[in-house]
């Protein structure tokens, strides 16, 4: 039975022509969306009205959900999986974790607490937009809330990574990423007036995909773990007639490098005005060329087709770990370090406000 997919950054340069996909290719899916400011007058949101409405029978809602706010990322969480219960929407298949943020322009951002843009669990204060924040931690809110909505059958949580992760794979690497001892410093970066700023804001953004592809081993990790727990506690919930989820040992997660996409508008957003250029004289007249001579320098409409393909299709059923592209792939060698994937699976939780109250994970917290 076709389920709901919810779609994060769904008026995205990646993601409007995923929805498309989607839509053409896997009728009778429901589709949650969610996109940083729902008016008309942004121009995305209306691109992304104006691809739904080619399909008629669509059945989606788009909802202005804003990341940097951890309170309301939870609340909607909360929202979509009462929605589910209720039956306003049918079970989970897959979540799609496709919004990011970067600033390449400017310093470390940070909030009256001395802390970079990221969260702020404690506070009902609505955040600026931020690096960690968005493209991890709010995430991970959504996520851990949200994995008791899969229906019987599971599905797949897609999150994004990127070459960047790699030290030395991304040519707008200046300083590596890296996860520290101290994962403070991750939220709380030190600032270093020696350094480039720009380097630094790319690294922060490097190292937001390189938590993120570490955080989907963790991920992983637990759900197999919670799925052996439930298949021992099975006779007892039987004769205790409690129900139990069967999708926590059917869902999986991926962390997918989906390529430099050419005609994104990323690189017009919040970057050097030499990216920009670059984009508009040499990357999109010459893409075909690119793509030739390097398969991951390819479209954004390629790029939202294969993410929905390894979401949706049942090639991809069970599959986990990292991807480039469509392919099985090794992250890096600090993505893979079990010690590092755990210190940052618990932080991660406590930065989103995830407890064993709001998460079917329950103990798998620790």
């Amino acid at each position: 039975m076709a389920g709901t997919v919810l779609i994060t950054g769904a008026n995205g340069s990646l993601a409007i022509p995923a929805v498309a996909h989607l839509l053409r290719n896997y009728a009778g899916f429901t589709l949650i969306l969610t996109v940083r400011n729902s008016a008309d007058s942004d121009v995305n949101t209306t691109r992304l009205r104006q691809t739904i409405a080619q399909f008629p029978n669509a059945k989606t809602s788009i909802h202005q959900l804003d990341l940097a706010n951890l309170p309301t990322v939870r609340e909607f969480a909360g929202q979509v999986a009462l929605d589910v219960t209720t039956g306003k929407y049918p079970p989970l298949s897959a979540i799609i974790c496709n919004a990011y943020y970067w600033n390449l322009l400017g310093n470390i951002e940070l909030t009256g607490d001395g802390y970079e843009k990221t969260l702020q669990a404690s506070t009902l204060e609505p955040l600026p937009l931020s690096t960690l924040g968005v493209n991890h931690i709010a995430h991970v809110a959504l996520v851990l809330q949200l994995v008791g909505s899969f229906g019987p059958d599971g599905g797949r949580v897609v999150l994004f990574s990127s070459d960047a992760h790699w030290p030395g794979k991304n040519g707008l690497e200046k300083y590596p990423p890296t996860i520290p001892e101290d994962l403070e410093l991750l939220i709380k970066p030190e600032a270093d007036v020696t350094k480039e700023k720009e380097g630094l804001a790319f690294q922060r953004y490097a190292n937001s995909k390189l938590a993120i592809t570490s955080w989907m081993y963790a991920l992983n990790q637990r759900l197999e773990n919670v799925s052996v727990q439930s298949a021992k506690a099975e006779f007892i919930l039987k004769l205790a007639n409690t129900p139990k989820n069967p999708a926590l040992s059917k869902i999986t997660a991926v962390a997918l490098n989906p390529g430099s996409l050419t005609d994104s508008r990323s690189l017009r957003t919040n970057t050097p005005r030499k990216l920009a250029i670059m984009q508009r004289l040499i990357l999109q007249p010459l893409g075909p060329v690119f793509h030739f001579l390097i398969p991951t320098m390819r479209t954004s409409a390629t790029a939202g087709a294969d993410v929905i393909e390894l979401a949706l299709n049942p090639k991809y059923e069970g599959e986990r770990g990292f991807f480039t592209l469509l392919e099985k792939d090794e992250s890096s060698p600090e993505s893979r370090d079990e010690s590092k994937q755990q210190k940052l699976w618990v932080e991660s939780a406590q930065w989103a406000g995830i407890t064993s109250d709001n998460t079917a994970m329950g103990n798998a917290l620790a």
